[in-house]
C-alpha cells in the first residue's frame, strides 16, 4: 500500500507543477497556435485525452499530442462510465468531470469549441482523478504563492535600483516609501492568496438548503405539500450560481430490504421529474440519484412517528463556493502619508 501511496503523491506533484508550466507554454505558442484545437461548426469528432482545466459548463481535455481542446456541456450532455452490465455504465453528473480525469468525448464542433454529446471514462480513473484533485490543490497554491513572492521581489528590487541617488539624499522620505511599499505588497499577497483560495473552491460545494419530501406508505407519489416543498426549492435553485441538486431517496423498514431499496429510488426518480418538467432544472445541475432504501434511517423504525420520517426524499441545494466567495480587496497605501495604508 505504501508503494501504491507513494505513486499517487508522485501523480499529483507532476500534475501540479505541469498545471503551473503551462500558461507560459501557452504564451509562447501565440494563443491560438498547434497546442489549441478549434472545431468547425457541424464537425463530427472524437477526442482522448485528460482533463487539464474545469470550469461550471465546459473544461478543456489535451490528447496525447499536446493538442488543447475546449469542450462545452449542455443539458443534453451524457455522463458516464465505459463498460459495466450490459455495458451500459453508471450515469454521473458533470460534477464527476475532475482535473486530472482521462477520458473520451464525443460531440461536434460549434465553431470553437466541441459540444459534448457524449462522455466516457473508467471508474478506476475516476477514483485516481478524485485523489490527484485532493493533493493538486495545496501543491497548486503553494507554486502560486512562491510565483507572487519571486514577482514581488523582482519588482522591489528594480524599483530600489532607481532609487538609490535619491535615498541617500532624502534619507527619511525613502524610509517612508519604503514602509508603504512593505506594506503594498504584504496586501498584494493578502489578495493573491484569497484569488487562489477562490479558484481552488471551483470544485467545492457548500449546503444551502436541505429540505426532507415525506411520502405514504408503499407510495412514490408527491401530496400536495411536498410539490409546494419542490417549488420552493426550485425557486431558491435557479436564484443561486453554480448550483446543483442532490436527490436521495429512503424508505422505513416496512416491507423486504430489496422492496423498499427499489421504493427509495422510483421515490427520488419522482422528486427529479417534478422538478425538471414543471420547473424546467438542467439535467446537468441534479447529481446522479440514489436511493438508499432502509439505510440511514432518521428516526426509529419501531415507532409510527418514526417510520413517517425515515419514508423521505432528502434535496439539497449545493452552491459553488469559489463563485459565491467575495473578490478579494487589497489596501492601498494613501497619498498623504506614503507611510499610512488606508
Amino acid at each position: 500500500m505504501s508503494n501504491v501511496s507513494n505513486r499517487i503523491r508522485f501523480i499529483a506533484l507532476t500534475f501540479a507543477l505541469a498545471l503551473a508550466a503551462a500558461p507560459a507554454a501557452l504564451a509562447q505558442d501565440g494563443g491560438m497556435g498547434g497546442n489549441t484545437r478549434t472545431v468547425a461548426s457541424g464537425q463530427k469528432m472524437k477526442v482522448k485525452g485528460v482533463v487539464t482545466s474545469r470550469q461550471a459548463d465546459s473544461f478543456v481535455v489535451q490528447d496525447a499530442n499536446g493538442v488543447s481542446t475546449t469542450v462545452t456541456l449542455t443539458n443534453a450532455t451524457s455522463v458516464k462510465t465505459s463498460g459495466g452490465f450490459l455495458r451500459g455504465g453508471t450515469n454521473y453528473g458533470v460534477t464527476a468531470i475532475l482535473r486530472g480525469l482521462n477520458l473520451e468525448v464525443e460531440g461536434r464542433g460549434d465553431g470553437t469549441n466541441l459540444v459534448a454529446e457524449k462522455i466516457r471514462f473508467k471508474d478506476a480513473d475516476l477514483r485516481t482523478a478524485r485523489t490527484v484533485e485532493a493533493n493538486v490543490t495545496p501543491v497548486e497554491n503553494r507554486v502560486g504563492e512562491a510565483e507572487s513572492r519571486i514577482g514581488q521581489v523582482e519588482q522591489n528590487s528594480q524599483r530600489l535600483s532607481g532609487q538609490l541617488d535619491e535615498l541617500a539624499a532624502v534619507s527619511n522620505a525613502a524610509r517612508g516609501g519604503a514602509k508603504a511599499a512593505q506594506e503594498t505588497a504584504d496586501a498584494a499577497i493578502g489578495g493573491v492568496n484569497a484569488t487562489n483560495e477562490r479558484i481552488s473552491a471551483l470544485d467545492d460545494y457548500q449546503v444551502q438548503n436541505n429540505t426532507s419530501i415525506l411520502f405514504r406508505v408503499g407510495s412514490a407519489v408527491l401530496s400536495r405539500d411536498s410539490k409546494a416543498q419542490l417549488d420552493q426549492i426550485a425557486q431558491q435553485a435557479l436564484q443561486a450560481k453554480g448550483y446543483v441538486l442532490e436527490v436521495s431517496g429512503f424508505a422505513s423498514a416496512d416491507g423486504s430490504t430489496e422492496a423498499n431499496r427499489r421504493l427509495s429510488q422510483r421515490r427520488a426518480d419522482t422528486v427529479i421529474r417534478y422538478l425538471v418538467e414543471n420547473h424546467n432544472i438542467p439535467l446537468r445541475r441534479i447529481v446522479t440519484p440514489y436511493g438508499y432504501g432502509e439505510a440511514q434511517a432518521v428516526a426509529d423504525n419501531s415507532t409510527r412517528e418514526g417510520r413517517e420520517q425515515n419514508r423521505r426524499v432528502e434535496v439539497k441545494v449545493l452552491v459553488n463556493r469559489g463563485l459565491i466567495q467575495g473578490a478579494p480587496q487589497m489596501n492601498r497605501p494613501s497619498t498623504d502619508n506614503p507611510g499610512e495604508v488606508q
